[in-house]
């Protein structure tokens, strides 16, 4: 069996991908591109906007077209937000839920009933548990860099969002689960792994003896061996003192936060319903700064959220302008039918909602480059993804998320060197391989080596 998988959205959807990807490989499926023939296509959808669910309609399409007679999967958050809309694009096969999607070669192990697609998308809102057998036996050997889901689901509330309802109540693998999967991926020779969850900054509240993100990376740093650890997204108020502090005393840490901003504005905030002011934000940002050198916070922004009239995107404007951000991902506001938001007044225009996200893409692309012109003459530790096909060089991803490319040997992919930086690029920095990683961290500000309470392994 050719099988193919496509994947919409976010990392925790690239992480489901990959442990199905290792199950076919284990099921001794053989595994080929997309934009093969095939004779199983898998999609895995998002639907955090209108555009992401065009995208995943648009992948069943081409799926479709590729191999008539292919069998077309399409899961994930869309499939379980509408999974009727799904099943009626005309050549989809199956429509699994997000709970469904674990038991995919189970399901395709079945005897198969011709003529109408099947659709089983079960609840989701009662799961009070990961099921360890999401996990598959192996990662895409591709990807450099491993992504481990480590947290599912939500419960919160915002006005915008549908994700809880896609998604089911917060869940969070066991420590211990947790660890032994870090030391499988380091003893598979993966130099980075990247921690996610659809909340990551509420692990461990449901699990008893309760925990928190903080003990789990307490837990992490004692690891005798382990690959550099990334955090992926965290809600502002989430990001603690103490986790400040471990950021600023580990060097098995990536310098890297991603924080969902959504608005600069007060007003618009409490709209969105979210747990954060704009002024924590400011102070967040800026302690963030102080305590952890060179490191590259970066944010999610919603532009033309109902209310949000040119003041309040004023005040947006002002606010990330005023802030060392590394970068944005701007999203213009997307109506999302069953959340709080749709029903509301004053929605913005699409035009004006275009109009906006245009300036804030400007604003980062330049706040981007500012920060990656402090790095000329600094030495960062990068883990080598590939060679470029453009340039003949390598590219390698640094642990403050900055695009290098140096000349080296293709040996050098999957592995973790330190590159001295030379210059700027429009899309990333130039630099030059000085050798393995070693102790400490090289500290942009400064371009001094300053060891850390720990050697990276």
């Amino acid at each position: 069996m050719r099988i193919a998988f496509a994947t919409v959205g976010c990392r925790l959807n690239q992480f489901e991908t990959d442990a199905l990807r290792g199950r076919a490989q284990v099921a001794e499926a053989e595994v080929v591109s997309f934009e093969s023939p095939a004779d199983v296509y898998v999609i895995n959808t998002c639907t955090i906007t209108a555009e992401a669910d065009a995208d995943s309609r648009q992948l069943a399409r081409r799926a479709i077209r590729r191999n008539p007679s292919a069998l077309v999967v399409v899961t994930g958050c869309y499939a379980q937000a509408a999974p009727e809309t799904v099943a009626a694009i005309p050549g989809v096969d199956l429509v699994l839920g997000n709970q469904e999607k674990a038991r995919l070669f189970t399901i395709l192990r079945e005897d198969r009933k011709n003529g109408a697609p099947e659709v089983r998308v079960g609840a989701i809102a009662g799961l009070r548990r990961i099921d360890g057998d999401e996990y598959g036996p192996g990662i895409d050997p591709d990807r450099t860099r491993a992504f481990l889901k480590v947290q599912d689901g939500c419960n919160y509330a915002c006005s915008f969002c549908i994700v809880p309802a896609v998604r089911g109540p917060n869940r969070s693998l066991p420590p211990g689960r947790i660890l032994d999967e870090i030391g499988r991926l380091h003893a598979g020779g993966f130099p980075e792994v990247v921690l996610t969850g659809i909340h990551l900054g509420t692990y461990g509240r449901d699990l008893i003896p309760r925990t928190s993100l903080v003990e789990l990376c307490r837990q992490i740093v004692a690891l005798p061996e382990s690959p550099r650890i990334r955090l992926s997204s965290l809600d502002p108020h989430e990001v603690t003192p103490e986790l400040i502090e471990l950021l600023a005393a580990s060097a098995r840490f990536c310098r890297h936060l991603h924080l969902p901003l959504q608005s600069g504005d007060e007003g618009v905030l409490r709209r969105m319903r979210r747990g954060h002011t704009a002024a924590e934000f400011r102070s967040l940002v800026e302690r963030l700064v102080r305590a952890v050198p060179g490191i590259a916070v970066t944010a999610d922004v919603i532009v033309g959220f109902p209310g949000e009239d040119d003041h309040a995107f004023q005040t947006t404007r002002d606010l990330l302008e005023s802030l060392p951000i590394a970068g944005l991902h701007v999203f213009g506001y997307s109506r999302r039918a069953g959340t709080e938001a749709a029903g509301l007044a004053d929605q913005v225009p699409r035009a004006v909602r275009k109009e906006r996200s245009l300036a804030l893409r400007s604003l980062a692309a330049r706040k981007g480059e500012e920060f990656r012109r402090r790095f000329v003459g600094a030495v960062l530790d990068a883990v080598v993804l590939h060679r470029d096909g453009e340039s003949g060089r390598l590219e390698g991803l640094t642990d403050n998320y900055l695009r290098v490319w140096f000349p080296g040997e293709s040996a050098l992919q999957g592995s973790r060197v330190r590159v001295r930086v030379d210059g700027v690029t429009d899309r990333g920095l130039e630099g030059i391989v000085l050798g393995p990683p070693g102790v400490g961290r090289s500290w942009a500000d400064s371009g001094e080596s300053v060891d850390s309470p720990e050697t990276v392994k």
